[in-house]
């Protein structure tokens, strides 16, 4: 299917080291290096840098 290998599901993991962890997906023809966003880790209480993980 095309779908999974355009937009392919990744895990978005705290650099804060809690270990909290969003799953999303990205496209990867638009983003085809490693996603970083930046949202909530509620073990700090604050944002911080999610990093995609393979």
């Amino acid at each position: 299917m095309a779908r999974n290998d355009v937009r392919p599901i990744i895990k978005l993991r705290s650099t804060a080291g809690t270990g909290t962890t969003y799953v999303t997906r990205k496209n990867r023809r638009n983003d085809p290096d490693r996603m970083v966003l930046r949202k909530y880790d509620a073990r700090v209480g604050r944002h911080v840098d999610f990093r995609e993980e393979r």
